[in-house]
């Protein structure tokens, strides 16, 4: 089939396609990407990593995974999921990328077939940004979940953004139109369960609403989360686990019984698993809840997005022109490990912004905790011997790179790789 014929066709598509060949270059897009990209003008002749991301260079030379790449090697269709520039935004979209091949086998054009997924827009700023590859790998699981009903159990420390992802998963599933009903459980104490779940009598008998609601009346058609649900007592354990068996409970002073239309969702900053092994959390309870586990990467585990989200809360929290990180400033986040993860970074950031003067952040203005029990405040440690050799020992890639992922310009690189040079038994 010539490109032509092959045009010709994806103009009946309802999903978004374009066609483009092994030099990125888009020959053909059909009606429903122009209506998702909205672009004024024509994209034709333009690359597909200029006008869906904004890139100067392929994703896989701008700190993503590009499928092109991937399926020049394979030989085959890959899938991958990308964040894309829209006339509403940046969202998330799956990508399926299949190459075309002459009657020779070879490789000389692609289609990408695009699927929007349902981005949450409201979720707070930055907890589901990102570009990295645990992160990627974070929302295909999360796309995944989103479509089905299954009860999810998120799991990662503090300040990865599990109730950002709860939000995310209610927004995106088809339930987004009921109620998000949130319940901290370290705060739920027995006494409190009856009432709060099944609702109660009013005082006022005589009042037209004589009932108060509880939470599983109100979240009737949507989504509970159970957040940090490690902190259930057992008395309280024992009385959801018997809940989620028989999906049925009976409302304050009555024999009525109704069936729950309830999709449970819920988060642990602990290990679940091993609680359950202590003895410290129903097994049985355990696996109903974990029947989808999605684990949440920690941000020195997604170092690539570092930098990425820096940029965003710096703009975030001006109002106008942002302040800009020094050399030193984004060396010093780039190596920091971050034990409050996303809601740290974004504290130090707005701490910063407030703190610069100037409008260039320095390592003063970052104010990173002291790790080391010296006293001294983080810039004052940032010698080469702080993460400079443990980064040089697993990067394999150029310099260049390197000092991209450092957030760092390369001369800045290169004077500290010569005082390793100089002192190497730092």
């Amino acid at each position: 089939m010539s490109f032509s014929q092959l045009s010709a066709f994806l103009q009946s598509l309802t999903e978004p396609h374009l066609l483009f060949d092994a030099e990125y270059r888009i020959i053909s897009v059909n009606p429903a990407f122009r209506k998702y990209c909205n672009s004024q003008s024509s994209v034709i002749g333009k690359t597909c990593y200029e006008v869906s991301h904004g890139y100067d260079l392929p994703c896989d030379r701008s700190g993503e995974s590009c499928p092109l790449k991937k399926s020049l090697e394979s030989g085959k269709t890959e899938h991958v999921l990308h964040m894309h520039n829209t006339p509403e935004g940046e969202e998330y979209v799956s990508i399926a990328l299949t190459p075309i091949k002459n009657s020779q086998a070879e490789i000389i054009g692609f289609v990408e077939k695009i699927n929007p997924l349902k981005t949450v827009r409201h979720t707070p700023s930055g907890q589901l940004k990102g570009i990295s590859g645990p992160f990627q790998e974070m929302m295909r699981l999360l796309d995944k979940a989103a479509s089905s009903d299954i009860a999810v159990l998120i799991e990662g420390e503090t300040g990865t953004g599990k109730n950002a992802v709860a939000q995310y998963l209610h927004q995106s599933s088809k339930r987004c139109a009921a109620p998000f009903v949130t319940v901290d459980c370290p705060s739920l104490t027995d006494s409190q369960f009856e009432t709060l779940f099944f609702g109660q009598r009013s005082p006022d008998r005589t009042a037209r609403n004589a009932k108060v609601k509880g939470i599983l009346d109100t979240a009737n058609g949507g989504t509970l989360f159970l957040n940090n649900v490690s902190g259930l007592s057992p008395y309280l354990q024992a009385r959801v686990a018997s809940l989620l068996e028989t999906d049925i409970y009976s409302h304050a002073d009555t024999v009525n019984t109704q069936k729950t239309d309830i999709r449970i969702i819920t988060s642990s900053s602990g290990d679940l698993q091993k609680q359950v092994e202590q003895g410290l959390f129903r097994e049985d309870l355990y696996y109903r809840l974990n029947r989808f586990p999605i684990t949440l990467p920690a941000l020195r585990d997604r170092p690539e997005d570092i930098p990425f989200l820096s940029q965003l809360f710096l703009k975030h929290f001006s109002n106008e022109v942002p302040p800009t990180l020094s050399d030193e400033a984004s060396y010093a986040l780039q190596t920091y490990t971050y034990p409050g993860n996303i809601r740290e970074l974004k504290a130090i950031i707005e701490r910063a912004c407030l703190l610069c003067d100037d409008g260039t952040i320095k390592p003063e203005h970052l104010r990173l905790p002291d790790r080391t029990g010296t006293g001294q405040t983080q810039e004052n440690l940032l010698t080469p011997s702080d993460g400079d050799t443990q980064l040089l020992a697993y990067f394999k890639g150029s310099r260049k790179n390197l000092a991209k992922q450092l957030g760092i310009s390369e001369r800045t690189l290169y004077r500290k790789l010569a005082k390793l040079k100089e002192n190497p038994s730092v």
